[in-house]
């Protein structure tokens, strides 16, 4: 049998990871008094705020959000204002992961709304325009309430790609769900698109979005 040549022993092979996707989750990042001060809070503004409640009815959001009627949440309740403080600390840090650049500019909360989705409920896939970051902040997270699943930002221009294994690593999967807590804090960059599949549980999944900008 003939031996490998040296040009065939030189060779070196290297397969490089790029364009990296990061997700942030914390737990914990307030006390559980603020959370249940927070869930009271929730389900008093489904009941009370109706301009929000005829916004969903109108644009088919399943349950209650704020998101059309209230832009002042944390001026209005010092819980609010007390995790708006939580999010800046944990969008900075992500920020500084991120490596950016933020030439002395900080991720501040521009806009935070509630939700409160019921059985039945789900929320399609989307993204955040005139943001650079977005999360949320779960309030309750009954038995059988869905995750929140993230998209591959690269899958519509992957045309002819094989599918991936069904038990490839988190990392090559195309859709990727993460199952939260009450207190767990999830964020992303505002581009990436994500979803909340339907609610199977006999309760309300209560959750605090917001988006972030520079300033």
């Amino acid at each position: 049998m003939p031996k490998p040549s040296r040009q065939s022993r030189s060779i070196r092979t290297r397969i490089h990871s790029l364009f990296a996707t990061r997700i942030y989750s914390a737990e914990a990042v307030v006390p559980s008094r603020l959370i249940e001060a927070l869930e009271m809070l929730s389900m008093s503004l489904a009941t009370d705020d109706g301009a929000g409640r005829r916004w969903s009815a109108k644009h088919g959001y399943p349950g209650y959000t704020s998101y059309a009627s209230l832009n002042d949440l944390a001026w209005r309740f010092p819980e609010f204002a007390r995790l708006t403080k939580a999010i800046e600390r944990h969008a900075l840090a992500f920020a500084k992961a991120l490596h950016w650049d933020l030439r002395g500019l900080k991720p501040k909360v521009d806009s935070l709304w509630v939700n409160v989705m019921p059985e039945g409920g789900a929320h399609s896939s989307h993204i955040h325009p005139n943001a650079v970051l977005s999360g949320t902040f779960y309030v309750a997270v009954p038995q059988g309430a869905g995750p929140i699943n993230y998209e591959d930002p690269r899958l519509g221009f992957m045309m002819a790609a094989p599918p991936k294994k069904a038990k490839a690593p988190l990392a090559f999967r195309s859709h990727v769900p993460f199952k939260p807590h009450p207190g767990t804090l999830m964020l992303w960059e505002s581009w990436l698109r994500h979803e909340v599949p339907l609610n199977r549980a006999d309760g309300y999944r209560i959750s605090i979005s917001f988006n972030c900008v520079l300033a």
